[in-house]
C-alpha cells in the first residue's frame, strides 16, 4: 500500500529545500571579482590558478619589490602593482624578505618618482606604519603623500591589528586606528585612501573617517576571513557600515586568505542585496581605482 501521507510530506520537504536553495543562489554573487588586498606568495602558479578559478579578474598586489615582477605579465588576472613601505628593519612583515634590493626601510623618493613616471607603480601600499610603530600621519610619510597626490595614486594603509610572528619589533597596535588618518586627509585633501581591513576592530574610528571624508574607501580583508574573525563579529561590523550608508565604499579583499571561505562569508551576509554584493565584490573597487 502506498503511504500517501509520507509521499506528500517528502514532496513538501523536497520542494522547500529546492526553494531555499534557489533563494540562496539568487541572493549570492557569482560574477567577476576585484581583490583589492593581495600579496606575493611562494607558490605563484597555485595562487594564479586559484584567482582564475574564483573569477578574480583584477587584483591590487603588494610585497617585496622584486617579488612583484612576475605579476606584471599575468594573462588571466590584471594586477595593479603597489609599493610597500616603510619596512621594519628593511623587511616585509611575516615573510621576511627585503622590501628593496638595497635593504632600506624607506624607498628613495627620487626612485619612486621615476617608477611612477615609468608606470611601474599603480598605488602606494600596503603602507606599514603600524608595523613600523608610527602613525600614518607621521611627517616621514609626507614626501610620499605629496607624490601620491600629484600623480593621483591611491594609497592603501594597514589598519586594525596584526597576526603573530610579524617580525616587527616596533609594532604598535594603537597606530592601527583609522582616526589617525585625519591629519593627512586635511593636509593632503587630494589623496585617495583606502582603509585596509576596514579598520577592524576600530569601528568607531573607521566610521568617523568614512563619514567625514568621502574620498576614503575600505577593504574588508581579514574582517571577512572566518579564520580570523568569527562570523557574528564580521556580520555585526558589516551591518554597522552598511546601515551607516557606506555600501558604495566597501571593497573585497582576501589578504591571501582562503578565497572559498571569504567569498562564502560575504555571500552569507543575508542583509546584503545582490546589488550590494556586486558593489563589494567588484564595482566599488573599479570606481575607486578609476578603471573604465
Amino acid at each position: 500500500m502506498v503511504d500517501h501521507m509520507n509521499m506528500k510530506s517528502s514532496f513538501y520537504i523536497l520542494t522547500t529545500l529546492l526553494f531555499l536553495t534557489s533563494c540562496g543562489e539568487k541572493n549570492s554573487y557569482s560574477g567577476i571579482i576585484f581583490d583589492t588586498h593581495l600579496h606575493a606568495t611562494q607558490d605563484i602558479d597555485k595562487q594564479l590558478d586559484d584567482l582564475e578559478k574564483h573569477q578574480v579578474v583584477r587584483a591590487a598586489i603588494s610585497s617585496s619589490w622584486n617579488d612583484q615582477e612576475v605579476y606584471r605579465t599575468s594573462a588571466d588576472t590584471e594586477f595593479l602593482i603597489g609599493l610597500m613601505f616603510p619596512c621594519p628593519n628593511g623587511i616585509v612583515p611575516y615573510s621576511g624578505q627585503k622590501c628593496f634590493l638595497e635593504g632600506g626601510e624607506y624607498p628613495d623618493i627620487a626612485w619612486v618618482r621615476q617608477q611612477v613616471i615609468d608606470k611601474k607603480i599603480d598605488f602606494f601600499g600596503e603602507l606599514l606604519n603600524e608595523y613600523y610603530g608610527i602613525s600614518p600621519s607621521d611627517p616621514s610619510m609626507y614626501p610620499y603623500y605629496e607624490q601620491a597626490q600629484e600623480f593621483e595614486l591611491p594609497i592603501g594603509i594597514h589598519t586594525g591589528l596584526a597576526g603573530p610572528d610579524h617580525l616587527s619589533p616596533n609594532y604598535d597596535p594603537l597606530m592601527g586606528d583609522p582616526v589617525l588618518l585625519k591629519d593627512i586627509l586635511i593636509k593632503f585633501p587630494g589623496l585617495k585612501v583606502w582603509i585596509m581591513h576596514a579598520g577592524a576592530p576600530y569601528l568607531e574610528g573607521t566610521m568617523e573617517i568614512l563619514r567625514d571624508y568621502p574620498q576614503v574607501y575600505a577593504d574588508i580583508s581579514a574582517l571577512a576571513n572566518p579564520d580570523i574573525f568569527k562570523k557574528p563579529d564580521f556580520g555585526s561590523y558589516m551591518k554597522s557600515l552598511i546601515e551607516a550608508g557606506f555600501e558604495d565604499r566597501l571593497m573585497f579583499g582576501s589578504d591571501n586568505g582562503d578565497l572559498d571561505k571569504i567569498i562564502h562569508a560575504v555571500n552569507g551576509l543575508d542583509f546584503l542585496t545582490p546589488e550590494q554584493k556586486e558593489k563589494i565584490f567588484y564595482k566599488n573597487a573599479k570606481a575607486f581605482f578609476g578603471i573604465e
